[in-house]
């Protein structure tokens, strides 16, 4: 403790000293000379005396970084995008009109010329954004991304390390293409973000901009910096607005005993508590989807055969457990969309693969043009050999691919949705799997579908079945409507004139008519007697 305070003591000393040093017109003498010193540095005496951080900004502007799928010109994201050789993104829109005026790189300045830019392909998942199309894995701020020059396909470099740098083996990872280990172009690197740093870009500092006829632009257009929320918000409201005009033309649909929901719309309810929205007096059921009304009303199983180049495949379908699987399967083989396809993928035993049009794996579209969410169900596993199940690329990513089991693959519930089984064929089945494949498993010998029967549709008759419910709806609606103008055109015609003068609508009264002979007597009414008697009616 004495060498604590001795020490203090020396510290108090020396800053005492230094302030009197530097500040002689503020030395105190007396008792109080040290009451303001402190057992630690202040702030005052770190910027003051210690040569400190000073405030305000230094000469170097704070680092402001460009997003990767931004243009480096415009600084929005871009749609075409192009890069220079070094790994500078532009958008195709922007750099041509800027290059035929000025004619160099707005980046550094340097001469550039319009053919030294390389077309990209980003790859997109099913929620819409960038991805790497060999490991899947969403791109973001500190991924490193590159891209092959030879083809402009984009990679994350964690792909492109080991299955090309790693096993010397160049070519393109997707169309074999073969390239040079120079073609590889880094566009970001999350250790080396400079090029990314807005404040040194060329056009920024000379403020360079091409003057373009004024055109309308989204509202997203002009806004620059965005956080999550405001993007998300953004896209929701994009979604909801989305073709006004076919929104507009479109009927309003009645709510009916068939179509209501056992809840309502909420509208009364945001109503009466929002300051934004009208306000609605009246509790109005939803209206269910008519896909969700047709899907209630499947009880079948739904059966088809496949003919192949080895033979029929008999299919049955579990359509009143997952019915929007089995609707897509069942569009796709009666309108021929697999016609003339291949089984472009098979594994002994594990499963075989087929539903690409183009043969190659990657291609395929649902009947609604976009994917479709997976569909689980607790008792629809991959047990056992003949199962029907939907091929995808992540989650909610189903199009027309398909695959059939040699045996069970329990690890694939819940990845993948199943939705029938092998009925008859087996044989057939069997001859699949003794097919030679190649290294890229692809069968030496074409396995193709050669057309598709469908045996039961239950599709078409709860179709049939809601025509027909919708057409007598229909009919009871104008029956209604015309009873309704039927009852208003009788209260607004003229009344009925009994007699003259005043009381002339009132009906008179039916005079007292005499007894006729033979016509028995009116028995009197019974008094009714009060009290509760001898209580034998109860």
């Amino acid at each position: 403790d004495t060498e604590r305070n001795l020490n203090c003591y020396i510290h108090s000393l020396q800053k005492s000293l230094l302030l009197s040093l530097q500040f002689p017109e503020s030395i105190k003498m007396g008792k109080r000379q040290h009451q303001k010193d402190k057992m630690y540095v202040t702030a005052t005496e770190w910027t003051t005396i210690y040569g400190g951080k000073k405030a305000g900004r230094g000469s170097k502007s704070e680092f402001r970084k460009l997003p990767f799928h931004c243009c480096s010109l415009s600084l929005q994201p871009f749609e075409h995008p192009l890069c220079t050789p070094e790994g500078v993104i532009f958008e195709l829109m922007s750099i041509v009109p800027y290059l035929k005026k000025y004619g160099h790189n707005p980046i550094t300045g340097e001469p550039m010329d319009a053919k030294s830019l390389i077309k990209l392909c980003f790859h997109k998942n099913a929620d819409g954004k960038y991805h790497c199309p060999v490991t899947f894995k969403v791109f973001n701020e500190n991924s490193h991304i590159v891209a092959i020059r030879t083809s402009g396909n984009v990679y994350s470099y964690e792909a492109v390390e080991r299955l090309n740098i790693k096993s010397r083996n160049f070519r393109d990872l997707l169309n074999d293409e073969v390239f040079k280990r120079s073609d590889i172009i880094t566009l970001q690197d999350p250790r080396n973000l400079e090029k990314f740093d807005v404040s040194q870009f060329y056009h920024i500092k000379q403020s360079l901009t091409v003057d373009k006829e004024e055109e309308e632009h989204e509202p997203t257009y002009y806004l620059r910096l965005l956080n999550p929320e405001t993007r998300a918000t953004l896209e929701e409201l994009a979604l909801e607005t989305a073709e006004p005009a076919k929104r507009e033309g479109k009927e309003k649909q009645k709510v009916t005993a068939r179509n209501a929901a056992h809840y309502s719309t909420g509208a009364a309810a945001q109503g009466f508590t929002s300051t934004v929205s009208a306000p609605v007096t009246e509790n109005e059921a939803a209206i269910v989807d008519r896909d969700t009304l047709r899907y209630r009303q499947i009880k079948k199983k739904g059966y088809v055969r496949l003919c192949t180049s080895l033979g029929d495949l008999n299919l049955e379908l579990h359509c009143d457990l997952v019915p929007k699987t089995c609707e897509n399967f069942l569009k796709h083989c009666k309108n021929g969309y697999y016609n003339k396809t291949v089984f472009h993928r098979s594994i002994r035993n594990f499963m075989i693969q087929g539903g690409d049009p183009t043969g190659s794996g990657k291609g395929g579209e649902s009947i609604w043009g976009t994917p479709f969410r997976d569909e689980f169900k607790s008792n629809l596993t991959h047990s056992g050999r003949g199962v029907l199940s939907m091929a995808n690329s992540g989650p909610n990513s189903n199009s027309s691919q398909f695959f059939i089991t040699f045996r069970s693959c329990r690890h694939l519930d819940g990845k993948h949705s199943v939705f029938g089984r092998v009925v008859g064929g087996m044989d057939v089945l069997a001859a699949m799997e003794r097919v030679e494949t190649t290294d890229q498993d692809e069968p030496k010998e074409p396995i193709s579908i050669s057309g598709a029967s469908v045996f039961v549709d239950p599709y078409e008759e709860v179709e049939e079945k809601m025509k027909e419910q919708e057409e007598r709806e229909r009919e009871e609606s104008k029956a209604k409507e015309a009873q309704e103008l039927a009852n208003k055109a009788g209260v607004a015609s003229e009344p009925k004139v009994y007699r003259a003068g005043v009381g002339k609508y009132i009906q008179p009264a039916q005079p007292n008519r005499r007894k006729r002979p033979g016509e028995p007597a009116a028995q009197p009414s019974k008094k009714k007697k009060s009290g509760f008697g001898d209580f034998s009616d109860w």
